[in-house]
């Protein structure tokens, strides 16, 4: 039977990241912070209101707020610049590419408000795309955490990570998953629950839903593992091949579209080591529509309960 997870509900990882970044300040005077004119969103505020000589409001100019933070990287800073994923990725990859990427600087890059989480904000500012965009950059360590405990000790630990790094965080408070013991390690996931049957992979805040999915799947008799993958570049490539081998059938979830995002990099894991059964559960080729989170989630397939739908489907495939 599958470990149970009681899920309640914590702060959302944008705040948590806020948190370490004063945290990181108060440790380190070489860190700085730089925002896009969003910082009460992003929780950069709180940096700013502690050290406002090290944070620097760039106003709403992503790209060029990249080239600030990859100055201040260059010249021995530990800098962050942080912004709506929309945004950072999408208004800052060119200098993404050729000011961070190319020239290896250590930037920490953290967007904001990803996913169709983002909810009333709508279309535009929803990033379905961010986690292929940061892992089309050479060079870039991509991270996703799950929960506020998570996000807080990836962060710190991405301050001293060599080269640079992207971080996905999201607007809405998510289940807490993990207890203040817990050991994360970049590039390393971690198998929630044990299981025989089949395998949940997930990052982000759609790994509290794979949980759910799990227990409602344990109910009917299937043994279920649940896999956290927090670093999606570089992907731990051990712990999802031995997933492959055991269980013969993968689920991957993600809030992102299921064309471009962490399914695809799992699946070219999958297929050069165990081949086995996959589904791929998130956003189908298309784009959200406005509306409450928690009504958006449920209308495009979010849930624990679609989660479950899509892990059946696979299951019967393995059959």
């Amino acid at each position: 039977m599958a470990a149970k997870y009681e899920l309640k509900l914590g702060a959302a990882t944008r705040e948590a990241f806020g948190k370490a970044l004063v945290e990181l300040g108060k440790e380190n005077e070489n860190v700085v912070v730089c925002d896009a004119d969003l910082s009460k969103s992003t929780f950069t505020h709180l940096f700013g209101k502690e050290f406002p000589e090290r944070f620097f409001s760039c106003g709403i100019a992503e790209a060029n707020m990249v080239s600030i933070g990859a100055g201040l990287a260059s010249s021995g800073k530990i800098a962050f610049v942080a912004s709506f994923s929309a945004f950072v990725l999408n208004k800052g990859f060119e200098q993404l590419r050729v000011n961070v990427a190319y020239s290896g600087i250590p930037l920490k890059v953290v967007g904001t408000h990803s996913g169709i989480s983002i909810g009333e904000d709508g279309p535009s500012q929803m990033s379905v795309e961010d986690l292929s965009l940061a892992c089309s950059l050479a060079g870039f360590t991509v991270i996703s955490p799950a929960d506020e405990p998570s996000m807080f000790a990836l962060v710190k630990q991405a301050a001293y990570h060599p080269g640079p790094v992207f971080i996905r965080a999201g607007r809405v408070k998510v289940p807490v998953i993990y207890g203040p013991d817990q050991k994360f390690v970049i590039g390393k996931g971690i198998q929630l629950t044990e299981g025989t049957d089949i395998t949940l992979i997930s990052t982000g805040l759609m790994v509290a839903e794979c949980l759910r999915a799990a227990e409602m799947l344990e109910a009917e008799g299937l043994s279920v593992r649940v896999i956290d993958l927090h670093t999606v570049k570089p992907l731990d490539r051990e712990l999802i091949g031995k997933a492959a081998a055991e269980t013969g059938c993968i689920v991957v979830a993600e809030e992102h579209l299921v064309d471009s995002g962490l399914g695809v990099r799992v699946a070219q894991v999958v297929a050069e080591t165990s081949p086995c059964v996959m589904e791929f559960h998130g956003v189908n080729d298309t784009y959200a529509e406005s509306g409450l989170p928690e009504e958006v989630l449920v209308k495009y397939k979010m849930t624990g309960a679609d989660v479950a739908v899509t892990a059946r489907r696979a299951y019967g495939r393995k059959k």
